[in-house]
């Protein structure tokens, strides 16, 4: 279990990681080594598993993003998932339940850019069928 002070303190760290400890301790009024000792305790304990960078501005804004179901071979899903990680343009996948296997998302800056990687994604030995979905718009999202 977590303080309310650590909640606000990974509050305002989910709003900008790079906050500087002199920063939160001033936003939280408690002394930096407080603070400092609190981020070590939320690092020790997994609560704190890293930092991270956002996308934001245009370059974001213009990222194509899809959804892909995979159904997988079930000797071969280990080594299809080993595979997938090493592409950088996947940024989440997921073992899902139903007629497909895994879930990926894909963010890419251009069709023929996520022409390219589906089609390697098709290729893989053990990859059996895909289905794939562009997200359009975003209606709701929470931070």
């Amino acid at each position: 279990m977590i303080s309310e002070k650590d909640e606000e303190l990974l509050s305002i760290l989910r709003s900008n990681a790079r906050a500087s400890v002199s920063d939160i301790a001033r936003a939280l009024n408690v002394s930096r080594t407080a603070i400092q000792n609190r981020i070590n305790k939320l690092e020790n304990n997994q609560v704190i598993k890293s930092y991270t960078v956002t996308l934001g501005g245009d370059y974001s804004k213009d990222l194509i993003t899809s959804n892909v179901s995979l159904k997988v071979k079930p000797n071969l899903r280990k080594k299809v998932s080993i595979a997938l990680r090493k592409i950088h343009q996947i940024t989440n996948i997921y073992s899902i339940s139903g007629e497909y296997d895994l879930l990926i998302v894909l963010q890419v800056q251009s069709l023929k850019s996520l022409t390219a990687i589906l089609e390697d994604i098709c290729n893989m030995e053990g990859v059996e069928r895909t289905n794939s979905s562009i997200i359009l718009d975003s209606i709701f999202e929470r931070d």
